[in-house]
């Protein structure tokens, strides 16, 4: 009997940022390691470092599911200009527009053998700080509310334009800028306030978003590293839109991303089993005292098994039987052979490609029925069973007279993630 263990890595989104004339590139990354301690969680971990918000404000973007970035760029992060009070038109003001719907990317595997699986990402806030090019306090005559007064939402810090939703981050700012995070429901439109004073220079002083994810099934993916991106614009009637007065330095943001899938296939044969002794029902005491005939020869081995990949099982054999797709046992000369068949049960959580239970599934040498094992949660350590049988018509024939008293063979199980 041979243990097999599969190892998969699953790298999480990774972004990276690197500075390109016109672009900007941040890295996202993520991983799936399976939890014993939380089985039935089989999700990718986003392994970003913290940045932005989220960074100062855990607790709140895990609250909503969402991770912060930081644009990379130099500062100030956009080109502004004048903004005149009570203007009419969006466009001409503080103006907000987000991919907020969810798009989709395809993260292709590294590994020729595995198939591309659906990442899915949405800009949830956006946030950093605007600075106004004088003090706020010689906008708006020296009210020492000013940054309430100035805009027709209030306070940045603390409330937002709809259908922008205030993260209630702490506030902070001084006399010419202030910091905000913004949360933007999905498939919201534009979020922007009205200046209701002259405001000499508006900009962005930088950037930043928040986003959540929606990553694939880890349990369907095999082990090993998975790569996409996706390129959104920036200016003008862009993927990012911050109206026509503010202009980014970047035309564009590309984020880069990186999962790693790390599976685990374990399996834990009990000490001695690996020698398997096949006997009659109560053993040979009844053919021995009172001739009775036994039936069938078996054993049921267990074995405990860990699984957070798909698997399939196969077999190989010292001796192989004449007419059927199986194993054999032999006499000691390897000349008289008896079928052998070999069966497996897995526990719950681990089912075939039709996801039906597998309950004394027959192993067979050319692998059919056995190809595709797959968990619909981490099994940890887990008792499954491998049956050993002779059957009637072969014991019958083994225990006739002048047969051999004893026969064996090598059979060799084997699991493997490798699918």
């Amino acid at each position: 009997m041979k243990n097999m263990m599969g190892r998969c890595l699953l790298g999480g989104v990774l972004i990276s940022a690197s500075l390109m004339a016109g672009a900007a590139t941040v890295e996202i990354t993520a991983e799936f390691k399976p939890d014993p301690t939380n089985p039935m969680v089989n999700k990718f971990t986003n392994t970003s470092p913290p940045d932005g918000y989220c960074a100062g404000e855990p607790a709140a973007c895990k609250a909503a599911n969402i991770f912060s970035l930081n644009i990379p760029s130099g500062f100030p992060q956009t080109r502004g200009g004048p903004i005149k009070a009570n203007h009419p038109d969006q466009r001409q003001g503080a103006y907000f527009q987000v991919p907020s719907d969810w798009r989709s990317i395809t993260v292709v595997p590294d590994d020729a053998g595995g198939n591309p699986e659906t990442l899915e990402i949405r800009i949830a806030g956006i946030g950093g700080r605007h600075d106004l090019g004088a003090s706020v306090h010689d906008i708006t005559g020296g009210d020492v509310y000013g940054h309430w007064n100035l805009w027709s939402s209030g306070h940045w810090g603390l409330t937002a334009p709809a259908p922008c939703r205030s993260a209630g981050t702490k506030v902070s700012g001084g006399a010419h800028f202030i910091n905000y995070m913004w949360l933007v429901p999905e498939g919201a439109g534009v979020c922007a306030p009205q200046a209701k004073f002259d405001i000499p220079d508006f900009h962005l002083r930088f950037i930043q978003f928040a986003y959540e994810l929606r990553t694939p099934n880890p349990l369907k993916m095999r082990t090993g590293r998975y790569t996409g991106q996706i390129t959104y614009s920036m200016g003008p009637r862009g993927d990012f839109d911050f109206g026509d007065h503010v202009r980014p330095n970047d035309n564009s943001l590309t984020l880069n991303f990186v999962l790693d899938v790390m599976h685990e296939l374990k399996v834990e044969v009990p000490p001695g089993g690996n020698r398997i002794e096949l006997l009659p029902q109560g053993g040979w005491q009844a053919w021995l005292n009172k001739g009775r005939k036994p039936e069938r020869l078996f054993r049921d081995q267990t074995f405990n098994i860990s699984a957070s990949s798909r698997f399939k099982m196969s077999m190989e054999c010292q001796f192989k039987a004449f007419d059927i797709n199986s194993c054999a046992v032999a006499d000691s000369e390897g000349q008289i052979i008896a079928g052998l068949n070999v069966s497996v049960s897995l526990p719950r959580g681990l089912s075939d490609a039709s996801g039906r239970p597998v309950e004394r599934r027959p192993l067979l040498l050319d692998g059919s029925g056995t190809e595709l094992f797959q968990p619909t949660f981490y099994v940890e350590r887990k008792p499954g069973t491998l049956h050993f049988e002779i059957p009637a018509n072969e014991v019958a024939e083994m225990i006739s007279p002048g047969r051999p008293g004893q026969y064996s063979g090598n059979v060799t199980v084997i699991w493997d993630s490798e699918v």
